[in-house]
């Protein structure tokens, strides 16, 4: 009987609900936090490995904590940054068919089995996102968060795109395709900055930190 429960949709539910509850006790007083995304494989011969190391050094010296995906790659650099600093590092580890390893880099290290509930807690923590180059997984964070402050689901809050000729072909296809075709309003450019210097993501953090109204928690989701 209790096998068949395991197997059972509820018992997915109570897996969700286990999930939730860590989420929420574990990360509640990490104070303010910025999801930090990019590519697994971007590993220390690459320069924006050493960029994100360098930029996440700055926010946590400044108080930010770090969040992160908790594995390799520009994950592994954030967080290594972040111990450099006066704020936490944290992982954020999703369970895969091929095991991701949680960095050496990390204060709080959670594993989840399912991508939407790992998306919430970064949703609802950070204070904003910076999105360094990064393949599929880093493209699904980067749209989630778009389309939630697009639709007002989540209060407004930087969303900082690093390489800017990384993502120039993305940006120009957002132009020229779905600008021009009605899919997405000009405004629409205007949810996101694009910057080459790492000093203009420490730069834009502080400046909206300093701005942000005081009545709404980091993250703030709409009740």
């Amino acid at each position: 009987m209790i096998e068949d429960l395991r197997k059972s949709e509820t018992w997915r539910v109570f897996r969700i609900q286990s999930e939730l509850v860590e989420g929420f006790e574990t990360l509640f007083d990490i104070g303010p936090a910025i999801g930090i995304f990019g590519g697994a494989r971007f590993n220390e011969r690459s320069d924006y490995y050493h960029d994100a190391v360098k930029v996440c050094a700055n926010l946590s010296e400044a108080g930010f904590s770090i969040v992160t995906g908790g594995g390799p790659g520009i994950m592994e650099a954030a967080n290594k940054g972040a111990k450099m600093g006066k704020g936490r590092s944290v992982g954020l580890n999703i369970v895969l068919p091929h095991e991701q390893m949680p960095n050496s880099h990390l204060d709080i290290n959670l594993s989840f089995r399912y991508f939407f509930v790992r998306k919430l807690m970064f949703v609802k923590y950070s204070t904003g996102f910076v999105i360094f180059p990064g393949g599929f997984g880093t493209m699904d964070e980067l749209f989630e968060a778009l389309t939630l402050v697009q639709t007002k689901k989540i209060e407004r809050f930087p969303i900082v795109l690093y390489g800017k000729t990384y993502w120039q072909g993305l940006i120009d296809w957002m132009q020229d395709t779905l600008i021009q075709r009605g899919a997405l309003a000009e405004e629409d450019m205007g949810i996101f900055h694009v910057v080459d210097d790492t000093a203009d993501i420490v730069r834009i953090f502080m400046q909206y930190s300093a701005t942000a109204s005081r009545n709404l928690p980091p993250g703030y989701l709409e009740r």
